[in-house]
């Protein structure tokens, strides 16, 4: 998560000199290229199910597409405050989702974390200086863009639940691999029509150097972690490092693209670190020595 905010402050280039669907495609096609060799069903694992394909499927239609193109067009028909708000919902969503379709034990301790993470998200989009993206959007118009971007954190939670359902049956490499190719076929009609319109000679090598970055990001790293990581931990505890991604995006806007903080936004800043802190510690036994 930490590094999902980090690419994604770091790739706003990105987003203006190329259409949405050909940089879709092309990070797709790039996370392709790297995971080849993943792609390979190893001699240990199972047949695939109809219920597994299906998940698969959903994984990538969900957490990769459908997800983007709701956050994207919400945040052009309200603004940056209310997405950061509505999208800070995400960790609870996860813990929520997890309790009903994974029948996970939520400790009360995480509960809280959820709640510190909503409320120093929620103050981190506050504190900032917002604008609408697209003020020639009518008014009217704001309670569509705040349905999709709940629908963008009902995508996200499902990407995690579903991420640790699919960790039971496959590898974190081949989970990887998989969604990726679904999302290169979901985005190459589009992503073909953008790349004939589209001028390639005249994007410089610093901008083709930050794509492939990217796209390795994007579609490999950032995935493998993720997946590998739910192995081990428990979707909703893992839900909670969802509030990792906005904190690392200000960091580096801090840091390296030299943007200023509030007093708010650090505050924002020690209740989500305080989150992550309370759902991760390791908790002590009554009658432990």
């Amino acid at each position: 998560m930490s590094l999902v905010g980090c690419y994604v402050a770091l790739t706003k280039p990105l987003a203006v000199i190329f259409p949405l669907f050909l940089l879709a495609w092309l990070r797709f096609g790039i996370g392709g290229l790297a995971m080849l060799c993943w792609l390979r069903k190893p001699a240990n694992e199972p047949p695939l199910t109809a219920r597994v394909r299906t998940l698969i499927f959903l994984e990538s239609f969900l957490g990769n597409f459908l997800f983007t193109l709701c956050m994207i067009s919400g945040v052009r028909l309200t603004g940056a405050v209310a997405a950061g708000v509505i999208l800070s919902f995400i960790p609870a969503a996860i813990a929520l989702m997890s309790r009903v379709f994974l029948k996970e034990d939520i400790s009360g301790r995480v509960w809280v974390a959820v709640a510190c993470g909503v409320i120093g998200i929620g103050l981190l989009s506050l504190g900032g200086d917002h604008v609408v993206t697209d003020t020639r959007q009518p008014s009217s118009h704001v309670w569509l863009g705040n349905l999709l971007l709940f629908g963008a954190v009902c995508c996200e939670a499902s990407y995690a639940v579903i991420g640790k359902k699919l960790t039971a049956v496959l590898s974190p490499r081949r989970i990887s691999a998989v969604i990726n190719l679904w999302g290169f076929v979901l985005t190459t009609p589009a992503g073909l029509y953008a790349a004939w319109h589209f001028d390639f000679l005249a994007v410089d090598l610093g901008i083709w150097v930050l794509l492939v970055f990217y796209g390795l990001a994007a579609s490999v790293w950032t995935v493998w972690l993720w997946m590998t990581g739910l192995r081990g931990v428990p979707a909703s505890r893992a839900g909670v490092f969802t509030v990792m991604l906005p904190v690392s995006a200000a960091l580096v806007g801090v840091v390296i693209l030299g943007e200023s903080l509030s007093g708010l936004q650090w505050l924002a800043f020690v209740l989500a670190l305080a989150g992550l802190l309370l759902a991760t510690l390791p908790s002590r036994r009554l009658g432990s020595a």
